[in-house]
C-alpha cells in the first residue's frame, strides 16, 4: 500500500480547515434576542416616534411608551398577517 506524502495530507487538511473557517453561518429566521445593527435600532426608533412616542416627554413617560409600544405591536402584527409583495 502506498503512503500518502505529508505535503498532500497538509494540503488536504488546509483546504478542509479553510472551508470551515470561511463558510457562512446559516441564518435561521427572526431571533429577537440577537443583537441589532445600528440601522435596525434607528429604524425601530423611527417607528416608535411615528407611533407617538416622545422621549422628551418625561411627564407622561410610562403611559406614552406603553401606548406607542401597543401601536407598534399592532402595526407589526398587521404587517405579519398581510405581507405586502416587494
Amino acid at each position: 500500500m502506498k503512503r500518502i506524502p505529508r505535503r498532500v495530507l497538509c494540503v488536504i487538511a488546509g483546504v478542509l480547515c479553510s472551508t470551515y473557517a470561511f463558510s457562512d453561518t446559516p441564518t435561521a429566521g427572526y431571533d429577537p434576542s440577537a443583537p441589532k445593527t445600528r440601522a435596525q435600532v434607528i429604524a425601530d426608533f423611527a417607528e416608535w416616534r411615528a407611533a407617538g412616542y416622545d422621549p422628551d416627554d418625561w411627564i407622561d413617560y410610562p403611559e406614552n411608551a406603553i401606548a406607542a409600544g401597543r401601536i407598534v405591536a399592532a402595526r407589526r402584527a398587521a404587517q405579519a398577517a398581510n405581507p405586502s409583495p416587494q
